[in-house]
């Protein structure tokens, strides 16, 4: 049995987050939406009695959990029987943050109910003060130290191989994936999930960071969704309510204009995107794929893929420079990754 996830009706409003990644790869909560489906679907099994070749067809914008009732019907495709709120939409990439603490609280139940999950507080050091213990899971090989984790206003799920050093301040919900690192003296504020190998520090609140990406220095995150083998320099720091506390627009890529999402809303950031240290970004900013953000002041509140400063990135030292930074976590970019950069530097000129 395959899995085919359909996102043809979302990969151009989820932009720039779809640019490089099908919907379904977009990690909400504690897994991505794949990962999602994967377990659930395992678990369903083959009751049907399907063949063994059919094609089990999801619809990548869907966000499951382990309440959702669904059948696979003869050809594949996945009827869903209950609509309350056992499952979500995601139309566009606020919708990420927006859901994020739901998510995250379902992605534990998940986890939990296939004993993935386990509360091994025995395990931490005395160094620790915790707040409704019940509530925290963590997975052998996680190291946590002298800090405070508050679980009583939502789950906090740490992740084998991760770090949270000493000083730190967590309130759930919170996941910090596989062999990521929370740095000296963070403030963690739910519904955030640092995803795997990510290094984040600072002021964080209701934020998304897909994989592989740093945040290691001070400076404030809020109420936003950043990609893969991103990077922030020292400082900086994005604003997420407007001085009015009045409706905010973002960027909808589908309908090319900006989009009203609510009061709150702070910076979606494509894959491969860096941002110079003090870099202050206004409130709603949609940063596209491989852009090197710098200037005086803030920068616009739409940045198109491939920009450096002002210009356009020359698109053989956007390469070199992507592999150098992947090199700093044992990666090298893949001949996959060249193939869709370029055709997407080529869409964008």
């Amino acid at each position: 049995m395959k899995i085919f996830f359909d996102d043809s009706t979302v990969k151009e409003s989820l932009w720039p987050l779809t640019a490089t990644r099908n919907a379904a790869d977009i990690r909400v909560g504690i897994l991505t939406i794949r990962e999602k489906w994967e377990r659930l679907i395992a678990r369903y099994g083959n009751s049907n009695q399907l063949p063994d070749e059919t094609t089990v067809k999801v619809n990548a914008s869907i966000i499951p959990s382990c309440q959702t009732i669904f059948s696979i019907n003869a050809d594949g495709s996945v009827a869903i029987a209950n609509t309350d709120d056992s499952c979500k939409i995601i139309r566009y990439p606020w919708h990420i943050f927006q859901l994020n603490d739901w998510a995250l609280r379902k992605d534990g139940e998940l986890l939990r109910t296939a004993k993935v999950a386990v509360n091994n507080i025995h395990e931490l050091s005395s160094s620790n003060t915790l707040i409704a213990p019940e509530n925290i899971f963590i997975e052998a090989g996680a190291s946590v130290e002298c800090s405070i984790i508050n679980a009583s206003t939502g789950p906090v799920y740490i992740a084998k191989n991760a770090t949270v050093m000493e000083g730190c301040m967590i309130r759930g919900p919170f996941a910090l994936c596989e062999g990521a690192t929370l740095k000296m003296g963070a403030k963690i504020y739910g519904a955030t999930t640092i995803g795997p190998y990510c290094i984040a520090a600072g002021e964080i609140k209701n934020a998304v960071l897909f994989g592989y990406s740093n945040k290691a220095h001070d400076g404030y995150l809020g109420d936003s969704v950043i990609g893969e083998w991103c990077n922030f320099g020292a400082g900086t720091t994005n604003s997420n309510i407007k001085n009015t506390a009045g409706e905010l627009r973002m960027w909808n890529n589908a309908t090319k204009e900006f989009t009203p999402v609510g009061t709150k809303g702070g910076l979606i950031m494509g894959d491969y995107s860096r941002a110079a240290i003090n870099t202050s970004f206004n409130t709603g900013t949609v940063v596209g794929v491989c852009c090197n953000v710098f200037s005086q002041g803030f920068p616009p509140k739409l940045i198109n893929s491939f920009t450096w400063g002002e210009e356009r990135y020359v698109f053989e030292k956007a390469i070199v420079d992507i592999d150098n930074w992947k090199k700093l976590k044992g990666k090298t970019i893949t001949k996959e990754e060249k193939i869709v950069l370029k055709n997407l530097y080529n869409q964008n000129i």
